[in-house]
């Protein structure tokens, strides 16, 4: 009989949850659908208006304005390069296996 009401209780758990999940979706839709609107009415006005959201602090400028630039910029190598650059690294490295001091294998000395 337990197990009867723990399954009746995770089932109606499971309906709820459903059930929660379902109208979430529809709110978050019909939000979605408002903010369009209200980006398509200020894309037609004359004057430009302000962002309706609060930007990130590090989104802005020292005037407080956001920032119009791309915010990261990544050049392009080839492998070869990328290559050369990583085999630099590890020559100057301290661990260095070129140098027969350094090994970090074991001698025979007993």
């Amino acid at each position: 009989m337990l197990q009867v009401l723990y399954i009746l209780a995770f089932a109606v758990l499971a309906f709820l949850a459903i059930g929660n999940l379902v109208r979430n979706l529809f709110t978050l839709g019909t939000e979605a659908g408002r903010t369009a609107d209200r980006v398509d009415h200020s894309a037609r006005a004359a004057a430009p208006a302000q962002p309706p959201i609060s930007l990130h602090p590090e989104m802005l400028d020292d005037r407080g304005q956001p920032i119009r630039e791309p915010l990261l910029v990544m050049k392009s190598i080839t492998v070869e390069d990328a290559r050369s650059r990583l085999d630099a690294l590890f020559d100057a490295s301290p661990g260095d296996s070129s140098n027969p001091s350094s090994n970090s294998q074991p001698t025979d000395e007993a």
